[in-house]
């Protein structure tokens, strides 16, 4: 994984993005890694939050599943938002982490293999591409046939985890954990967006794709000057799906995959 100190000594000793204006589209709560890392690397981060996490609007299913813990043979964690829902939740019923200690547990992905870590919880598995389909994939191999695994997600997440895992023939709990909601982002960020003044927007999830486009109530033509960077192709499609023209997707789905794509096309571009 390349790291913020990486990236600076790629470009000999300079900031790789001084001077570039950068619109973050995350939730304001979870942007701060983000923002952290591209001012190391000398740009000017523009908060633009057009989604929020919010708690499920019915915690019932997700408690259940917590106080039944001990039927379940899996957790699988397909983002770092699930993660902190969950343990939220965990605490809120009276239980510790230690609960947790019959169960194997799949991480989508580095960042969320080391949000549970905080929580003393260890990931059996993390695939090595930081999709769905690959978690599926090497939960499948390590044979899922008969076992129960407990899913806690976003209301609105995909259904390809779940399918794959039961067409396998596992028994899977799809609880919502937490659910995304837009809303309106800052009048100052648009207005930047508005006069030009972004040269790079990131979209760090299908949500975040989806809300910008309707943030900007149609008008896409905002996003032409910018190179729109994804940090996914699941994202990508996404955005595609909305009409938003994206021009980078990240060959490794984290924070810093996203920012080493940016930096490289931008250094490609100055060639």
């Amino acid at each position: 994984m390349t790291s913020r100190r990486d990236l600076t000594e790629r470009a000999g000793g300079t900031r790789p993005l001084a001077g570039r204006r950068v619109l973050v589209t995350r939730a304001r709560a979870q942007a701060e890694e983000l923002v952290t890392r591209l001012r190391a690397l000398g740009a000017e981060p523009v908060l633009c939050p057009v989604i929020e996490i919010v708690p499920p609007e019915d915690t019932g299913p997700l408690d259940r599943a917590i106080r039944d813990l001990e039927q379940y043979h899996w957790l699988v964690f397909t983002s770092v938002n699930g993660v902190e829902a969950f343990f939220r939740r965990l605490r809120d019923l009276g239980r510790e982490p230690a609960a947790l200690g019959g169960l194997r547990i799949a991480a989508i992905g580095p960042a969320t293999a080391a949000r549970l870590s905080e929580y003393g919880c260890s990931a059996t598995l993390v695939p090595t591409e930081f999709v769905a389909e690959a978690v599926a994939a090497a939960l499948v191999e390590r044979g899922i046939a008969g076992l129960r695994v407990l899913l806690p997600r976003a209301s609105e997440a995909r259904a390809v985890l779940p399918d794959s895992l039961r067409a396998a023939g596992a028994v899977v709990d799809v609880v919502p954990a937490y659910r995304t909601v837009l809303v309106e982002p800052p009048r100052e960020a648009l207005e930047r967006l508005r006069a030009s003044e972004i040269d790079v927007v990131l979209l760090t999830s299908g949500s975040t794709a989806r809300a910008l486009a309707a943030a900007l109530r149609g008008d896409l033509s905002l996003l032409q000057r910018p190179l729109v960077a994804c940090i996914g192709p699941v994202t990508a499609a996404a955005a595609r799906e909305v009409g938003i023209r994206v021009d980078l997707v990240a060959d490794e789905y984290s924070i810093p995959g996203l920012l080493r794509t940016v930096v490289e096309a931008l250094e490609e571009r100055m060639r």
